[in-house]
């Protein structure tokens, strides 16, 4: 069966699923496999849960109609996720980084939604499999349509862009993050500009932080560029003074004045200002644009504040790398706040650079004051007296229900895999 044929079945059953537990009448099954799963072995189960057919690329004793057969089924899908895109004469942008895309994508849809019908990644589906079920998603009446690259070793955005096939492209930055399979920061950047590389080729269009000089550096040989910043670029904009949330200033570029958002720290700034900069190339109205990042609420655990008795807690337990600890440890320092009490997960995905990154966030931990540090992890090791360490976050939510604090502003934050929530969701 060609990609084409497939694509007719597509179009008679646009919904698409690779988990049986989610299956429902009319769905189009992948039985997508891996190191510690195989979904050829539950091609049964999706055909009387009602799939309308099942895509494997195992022989199995099931013998139906509604099997198609094919030489790699991950592959299939991606291609028939760029048959699909290639339907499209629209916008596909592009997002990644090293931290910051998740909330970047959800602000630019929230503003471009404001005017437009955009279809955009569903959480941090950002990989091989999350990308190509992202551009499946987008129906015929989409205007444009924002998709978020994550990635942790070279040439893995390269191939995401040959299905995505991205008309604009925003790099939020790039930090320590995923070393394990870059080798270096220099591997970031270069993993990274993949996307840029391939907007260039194309002649497409990308956005810049002028903030981050490296950026501009990695772009240059793109033609088509739109830049925003604290200081200088096409749009800018400053943090100003505020409580716990941030409160952001347009300086340059749109006629906004302030905007008062629901999101915890300084380090969002980029974010937001990104937002405001593509809602601004599409002909978002300054107001719409307003509007949008004023009304947006983060979600799954993305720099929330959360209010708890007399307790402010920010929890930020979505992701974590040095990069990203750093801006939220520093941002965090500098609020003005009585009791500061900071908690922190393990970062994961360091390689070899592991227990060196870890004791350099301790040391810049012992730079600033707080009432009480607890951290949990692996590779916190040799830790300061100060510093109570504990084996899991299960192990710090018992401690932390103890301490009954009381008007104390908390950080929370680790990588995903920690699953620091706990401490919350257990209080």
């Amino acid at each position: 069966m060609t990609i084409r044929d497939l694509y007719t079945i597509f179009l008679k059953f646009p919904s698409v699923q690779t988990d049986t537990r989610k299956i429902k009448t009319g769905d189009l099954f992948f039985s997508l496999k891996g190191p510690n799963f195989n979904g050829n072995l539950f091609v049964s189960t999706a055909l009387e849960g009602g799939a309308s057919y099942c895509v494997c690329d195992e022989i199995s004793d099931v013998r139906n109609d509604r099997i198609i057969y094919v030489a790699d089924v991950t592959q299939t899908l991606q291609q028939l996720a760029k048959y699909h895109r290639e339907q499209f004469d629209i916008p596909f942008i592009g997002i990644t980084g090293s931290n910051g895309k998740t909330t970047t994508k959800e602000l630019v849809h929230a503003v471009l939604s404001k005017k437009y019908t955009c279809c955009t990644t569903a959480g941090n589906l950002n990989n091989h499999i999350g990308i190509p079920l992202t551009i499946l998603s987008v129906k015929p009446d989409a205007e444009i349509a924002i998709i978020e690259m994550g990635a942790n070793h070279l040439h893995e955005i390269e191939g995401y862009c040959k299905y995505t096939l991205p008309t604009h492209g925003l790099i939020t930055n790039c930090g320590k993050a995923h070393l394990e399979g870059f080798g270096s920061e220099e591997g970031v950047r270069k993993a990274k500009g993949e996307l840029y590389d391939f907007i260039g080729a194309s002649n497409g269009t990308i956005f810049i932080n002028t903030d981050y000089d490296y950026l501009a550096a990695m772009g240059e040989a793109v033609n088509n560029k739109i830049t925003y910043g604290t200081q200088t670029g096409d749009y800018s904009g400053i943090a100003a003074e505020g409580d716990h949330f941030l409160r952001v200033e347009i300086t340059n570029g749109a006629d906004i004045k302030s905007i008062q958002t629901k999101l915890a720290g300084n380090y969002n700034l980029p974010n937001v200002l990104s937002a405001v900069c593509i809602g601004k190339t599409f002909g978002i109205p300054d107001d719409m644009i307003k509007s949008a990042l004023e009304n947006y609420t983060p979600t799954n655990y993305r720099s929330q504040i959360i209010r708890q008795g007399s307790n402010t807690i920010i929890l930020d337990a979505y992701n974590a790398n040095p990069s990203s600890m750093k801006v939220a440890i520093e941002n965090f320092s500098a609020m003005q706040a009585k009791k500061k009490i900071l908690i922190l997960g393990g970062m994961m995905e360091l390689g070899n650079d592991s227990i060196e990154e870890h004791k350099a966030l301790i040391d810049l931990v012992q730079t600033h004051d707080w009432n009480t540090v607890a951290v949990t992890g692996k590779d916190f090791t040799d830790l300061p007296e100060n510093i109570i360490q504990f084996n899991s976050a299960e192990e710090i939510a018992s401690w932390y229900r103890e301490q009954h604090f009381e008007n104390a502003t908390i950080l929370i934050k680790g990588s995903r895999s920690m699953a620091m929530e706990k401490i919350v969701e257990h209080t």
